[in-house]
């Protein structure tokens, strides 16, 4: 059983949100306009400018070290979006590069509170490839590194403990805290559907079993 979430690795978020800028970046610019008015389903509401717009600002946010009260609320983010209204999609894009690119380090700096970032910007570039019909929306060459990052978060959140037998990674993977107070959930699957699972994506056609827990109870940005 691997536990890899033991001791954090400060510069793992910076390296995930470079791999996740190589493989996105491009496909965005190679993308129609109203490719970006398309809807997401893992986000109701927004479209893929919307969610490409909240990704660019919270980046941005971490490489300027602005946090005021409230930050990365609901209520925050639909500001964020606001304020790029009047922005070209070109530059959105150019933002969200920018912020791939110079985030890591200021995450590293501030100690693990600051990792979940990195993380929700990998799983909302697979918001992004779905809406668009990629295939592999959560999965890629990040994937490694996600599952490493989402092991630290769960242990950090104090999450219910879990034992994933993953189909597509050679060690089982273990999540979540173990302190005697529970049984240990499990789960056999692929590794993309554990990811879904995790931020409360979409799961039609995912084929898994999950024991000891409900869905919902894995969801750690609900």
């Amino acid at each position: 059983m691997t536990d890899i979430h033991e001791v954090r690795d400060p510069e793992l978020p910076g390296r995930l949100l470079t791999v996740e800028r190589d493989a996105l970046i491009p496909l965005l610019r190679g993308r129609s306009e109203a490719d970006f008015a398309l809807a997401t389903a893992a986000c109701p509401g927004w479209t893929v400018r919307d969610v490409l717009a909240h990704c660019s600002a919270a980046l941005m946010r971490v490489v300027e070290s602005r946090f005021e009260k409230g930050v990365f609320s609901p209520e925050s983010n639909d500001r964020d979006i606001a304020e790029r209204a009047g922005w070209t999609n070109a530059q959105v894009v150019d933002e969200l590069e920018r912020g791939m690119t110079e985030a890591g380090p200021g995450i590293a700096k501030a100690g693990g509170v600051l990792d979940m970032v990195a993380l929700g910007e990998w799983v909302h570039a697979g918001d992004v490839r779905e809406a668009f019909g990629e295939p592999g929306a959560y999965s890629g060459a990040g994937l490694p590194h996600a599952l490493t990052l989402l092991a630290r978060v769960t242990r950090e959140k104090d999450h219910l403990p879990l034992h994933a037998d993953l189909d597509d990674v050679d060690e089982p993977l273990r999540l979540g805290v173990e302190d005697g107070t529970r049984t240990p959930a499990r789960f056999i699957g692929d590794a993309a559907t554990l990811v879904r699972l995790y931020s409360g994506r979409p799961l039609v056609g995912a084929s898994y079993e999950l024991a000891g827990v409900e869905a919902g109870e894995l969801n750690i940005f609900g």
